[in-house]
């Protein structure tokens, strides 16, 4: 089995979307996925893209992505953030996932960034010893903070 990591390109979006979705169903949130494949396609590949994404192909049909974008660091200076990444069911175990990460891990290199960030649930195991094997430093003592669009609209009030 041949696995290709490529730069995603506006007609994979679709495709995209749906392992966004595959994910939001693995991590109990089936109804959560708001954004459309329009949406993709206008932030990712409009004047000023707001994300990258890479896409890891098995016989021309795409089974893993990694989604990422540039963050700051007050402390460290130029970060990536890499939002997701999934890998369809069917095709974990074979080394999509460290692949992908591998690429990440140099595209962020080649932007000079000081850290590359991300977040997994707790609850998430496979995941957490997958990056700890990789060496990443799993923080179980920081908590994600979020204000959703309901939060944002009540903060403003």
């Amino acid at each position: 089995m041949e696995i290709t990591i490529r730069d995603a390109v506006r007609s994979d979006m679709k495709k995209v979307h749906e392992l966004i979705t595959e994910l939001a169903v693995f991590e109990k949130e089936p109804d959560a996925v708001e954004i459309s494949v329009d949406d993709l396609e206008q932030d990712g590949f409009g004047k000023n893209p707001k994300f990258h994404c890479f896409v890891a192909e098995i016989d021309n049909e795409i089974a893993g992505i990694a989604l990422v974008y540039s963050r700051y660091s007050t402390w460290k200076g130029p970060a990536v953030h890499l939002e997701d990444l999934i890998v369809t069911q069917n095709m974990r175990g074979y080394g999509i996932g460290s692949r992908l990460l591998k690429r990440v891990v140099a595209y962020g290199k080649e932007l000079g960034v000081k850290r590359i960030n991300w977040e997994v649930l707790d609850w998430n195991e496979p995941a957490i010893k997958f990056y700890e094997s990789k060496g990443a430093n799993v923080l179980r003592d920081w908590n994600v903070v979020q204000l959703n669009e309901k939060g944002i609209d009540k903060f403003l009030q």
